[in-house]
């Protein structure tokens, strides 16, 4: 049974006593401190001390009271336990990821390696906005087909057929990459369908978004009353097929005016994120041009050289010779005024002001595009030739996007072989034709 001792008194006064208690089991004593209150009377401590010795022989015997060896080897024991408890839910965590932690640790900076920026902030837009909200929390392999359709179809009540495209192969792009690294046995898109149009919902083609000969010649005379560098800029994109990015980051270096020569090597683009990211421009100007503006190679990784048109070639001497005598610069369309190059973005408000002053619905620098590559084709250009000049490393991809403008040329082919074909039949059935037809032969 414990027992209590009286000490010296505590530097306050007040009475201090020193409990001790045998544990049989581990034959030995342990001790503990107990101290009165100030103001308890000399009986109700008396009367109290029993009861905290029992209640103290009762914890040793249990063994809550601990030496302090025995706690410090509890203690690291405990630790030990608690670091190796950590480690393996870290690595069940690592093992059982959600679908947004594959996304953003496994996914995303694979993607970062090999797309161009504005590639990367679309998917990373589709993932925070339109996927994660719904299933980012999710263990990856327990996504199912079925949960991928409920969010495909509820996102398709609201918005257009090309964007749930986009959520579509975001959602590809994770799934094919969780199944290669064995994050997934199976990957549920391969039971997921494309998002279709709708009944009442017209496709809407690249070669739907091409202005027609007679518009684009509308569009030509109206820029007449705009700036020289405007001027140069649409001429140049309607003739070459140029993307924005390309013609913002054309150097006078690249364009060779005797031979009507082109050299795209690089493509200017802006992101709030690429501030002070980047080395600064080396030699062949690639890296921060200024701000969040930047350089990287042309689309694909490939230069490309592009053949343009006497016009376009007379405007880029005038605005060429225009330009040296503001201020000179390198860059073939600068901010106005500066030797910087134009802002990657001016040109997609000149064009929807420009749309506005002149009544050209969806006008856009990409329409300039989507219009060079269908006119090329309609008049008789071949599928590899106009991929080539457009950048697109598949020939394949360029037909199934300009499905239209290439049936249209295959019309035109087939017309061109019946009218030959009945030319040919009129003049041998002129008179003297078949005589002369049999002495030939």
């Amino acid at each position: 049974m414990a027992y209590a001792v009286e000490l010296a008194p505590t530097k306050d006064g007040r009475r201090r006593f020193q409990l001790k208690a045998y544990h049989k089991g581990k034959r030995t004593y342990y001790t503990q401190y107990w101290i009165a209150e100030r103001g308890w009377s000399d009986r109700y401590i008396r009367s109290e001390l029993p009861k905290v010795a029992e209640r103290f022989q009762q914890d040793v015997d249990e063994g809550r009271v601990l030496k302090k060896k025995e706690q410090r080897e509890k203690e690291a024991a405990e630790k030990a336990a608690a670091e190796q408890a950590a480690a393996l839910a870290a690595a069940e965590r690592a093992r059982l990821k959600t679908l947004r932690q594959y996304a953003d640790d496994v996914f995303m900076p694979a993607k970062e390696i090999v797309v161009a920026e504005n590639t990367r902030l679309s998917y990373r837009s589709n993932l925070d906005n339109n996927i994660l909200p719904v299933l980012g929390d999710v263990l990856i392999r327990d996504i199912t087909p079925s949960m991928i359709e409920k969010l495909l179809l509820n996102y398709r009540k609201d918005h257009a057929h090309g964007s749930a495209v986009k959520v579509y192969n975001v959602l590809n792009g994770i799934f094919k990459m969780a199944a290669r690294d064995d994050t997934v046995s199976f990957n549920p898109m391969l039971k997921v369908e494309r998002p279709a149009q709708k009944k009442d919902e017209k496709a809407v083609t690249e070669a739907d978004k091409a202005y027609t000969a007679d518009e684009l010649s509308y569009i030509l005379q109206c820029l007449e009353k705009e700036s020289l560098q405007w001027q140069a800029y649409v001429r140049l994109a309607a003739d070459s097929g140029m993307r924005r990015g390309e013609l913002g980051g054309l150097r006078w270096s690249d364009v060779d005016l005797e031979k009507g020569l082109v050299t795209i090597r690089r493509n200017l683009q802006y992101s709030k994120n690429k501030k002070m990211l980047e080395e600064p421009l080396d030699d062949d100007y690639y890296g921060v041009v200024y701000d969040n503006v930047y350089a990287v190679t042309p689309k694909g990784g490939r230069f490309r050289v592009v053949d343009i048109g006497e016009d376009t070639i007379n405007i880029l001497k005038r605005h060429q010779a225009e330009q040296s005598t503001k201020r000179l610069s390198g860059w073939v369309f600068t901010v106005e005024g500066q030797d910087r190059p134009m802002f990657p973005h001016s040109p997609t408000r000149f064009f929807a002001n420009f749309g506005k002053r002149y009544g050209i619905s969806g006008f856009h620098p990409h329409s300039l595009r989507h219009s060079s590559a269908t006119l090329s084709l309609i008049n008789g250009a071949d599928v590899k030739s106009v991929a080539d000049r457009l950048g697109h490393a598949d020939a394949a991809v360029l037909l199934r996007v300009y499905a239209h403008a290439t049936d249209e040329s295959i019309r035109k082919a087939g017309q061109a072989a019946r009218d030959a074909l009945k030319n040919s039949t009129k003049k041998s059935n002129e008179p003297g034709k078949e005589k002369a037809v049999s002495e030939d032969g």
